[in-house]
């Protein structure tokens, strides 16, 4: 079917903005059953779904050249959309606040394209209230429109867990809100036809963008008390996992591992609640100690090396360290707010050699962040320190199969951040 056969049906016309990991799956999701306009302003990605490759490594190529979803990058066709979903990034900025410009910038576009009668949905997550005081004002002054009248706006925050090939966005139960009622039950029936898993109707857009947050915080407080106990049992010779382990036999316990929390939803997301809770005059003191706690794991890392290199009298211009997986987490290979980054950096403040290695990654984004470049497990040298911070599944299959070739020597240390190479462990061995 040709871009202009796509658009002559009677079927409702869903638009997406911005198609990254959640964007595009959801999409290509919703072009099984309606007319889909997949718009992002970036011509290389739209460029890249044209000749059906997926860079998000969500969906897979042949889900990208099976697609029914015309992908354009230019806004103009977002004006045949009966729905427009907004899914761009909201990051921080270098004060740790709010960082905007994207949502406001896609709000300004949709506003000078979206026609009357059209439900604007927002699924980046926010802090509550965002979208009707920041976003709606700039649909509604763009397009001349008033809400409620000529068009709607709905919030359904995005759950998607980058790299779960089970949690998928057909299968993650999904909240939506709408600004009205019959806004709140159009955003129902549209996801519900696309979903395999329950739609909840949350009784205010504020509310949806609040349980989002909320989700994402909670879990940065619960990695945060696992790290500080993961410093308890250091000290007192207990093995972090192991009481876990036994922990865990508790129906109600909550079962996390302590390790380094980066990447753009649950480092970046409690700082729009702290942000908002400070700007109605509340100190959120946990969420922030939680935060602290969690970014200080960078040093606790690096201290490691350092620690190593003085037990040893080497010094740390002397002292080589391989670097493995450096990805946010495991099975992905987005570097954004990737705190292996900031352990890189910390290292070369103190002129310690590395060497890096992550299959997953893009070479020169590497290259840009760190100055470092990106080596495969063969070619890496024999090295003092061995250190796994991202266990990507294929990593972890050539460490296993060539693990001595990288240490120099028996005394080599070996850092397996989160523990799931114990089998290694008869060497100088450290985990969190």
């Amino acid at each position: 079917m040709g871009d202009r056969d796509k658009l002559q049906d009677s079927r409702p016309v869903v638009g997406m903005v911005g198609l990254g990991y959640v964007g595009l799956p959801a999409i290509i999701a919703f072009a099984e059953k309606y007319q889909a306009i997949g718009y992002d302003c970036n011509p290389q990605k739209i460029a890249s779904l044209k000749n059906g490759i997926d860079y998000t490594n969500e969906v897979g190529d042949e889900a990208v050249i099976q697609t029914s979803c015309q992908f354009v990058n230019s806004p103009a066709l977002l004006n045949r959309c009966d729905y427009i979903i907004i899914a761009v990034p909201t990051p921080i900025n270098a004060a740790q606040q709010p960082d905007l410009n994207y949502l406001e910038e896609a709000s300004i576009e949709v506003g000078k394209h979206m026609k009357r009668g059209a439900i604007v949905i927002y699924e980046s997550t926010v802090f509550p209230g965002a979208t009707e005081e920041i976003c709606l004002p700039l649909l509604e002054k763009n397009s001349g429109l008033e809400v409620g009248k000529a068009f709607s706006i709905g919030y359904s925050p995005e759950r998607i867990n980058p790299g779960d090939k089970e949690n998928t966005f057909k299968t993650i139960s999904k909240i939506v809100s709408g600004y009205d009622l019959a806004t709140a039950q159009a955003v129902e029936a549209l996801y519900q036809s696309v979903l395999d898993a329950p739609v909840f109707v949350a009784n205010s857009i504020k509310v949806a963008e609040a349980a989002k947050v909320v989700e994402n915080t909670q879990r940065d407080i619960n990695i945060a008390y696992m790290n500080e106990l993961s410093q308890i049992f250091q000290h007192l010779g207990i093995d972090t996992q192991e009481v876990i382990e036994a922990a865990s036999t508790k129906w109600n316990f909550i079962s996390l591992n302590p390790g380094l929390v980066g990447g753009h939803c649950i480092s970046v997301d409690p700082y729009y609640l702290i942000w908002k809770a400070e700007q109605v005059g509340y100190n959120p003191y946990l969420i922030k100690k939680a935060r602290q706690i969690n970014e200080y794991m960078v040093t606790i890392v690096a201290n490691q090396v350092f620690s190593f290199a003085a037990n040893n009298q080497i010094e740390l211009s002397d002292l080589h360290v391989n670097i493995l997986g450096v990805a946010f987490k495991e099975n992905v290979g987005d570097l954004r707010n990737a705190k292996a980054i900031e352990v890189i950096k910390k290292l070369q403040e103190r002129n310690v050699r590395l060497s890096i290695c992550d299959p997953l990654i893009d070479d020169q984004e590497l290259e840009k962040l760190t100055g470092e470049r990106n080596q495969t497990v063969a070619s890496l040298p024999a090295a003092d320190i061995v250190m796994l911070i991202s266990p990507h599944q294929q990593l972890v299959s050539a460490i296993e199969e060539s693990f001595q070739s990288l240490c120099k020597n028996e005394h080599t240390l070996f850092i397996d951040l989160k523990g799931c190479m114990k089998q290694f462990a008869s060497q100088q061995y450290w985990t969190l």
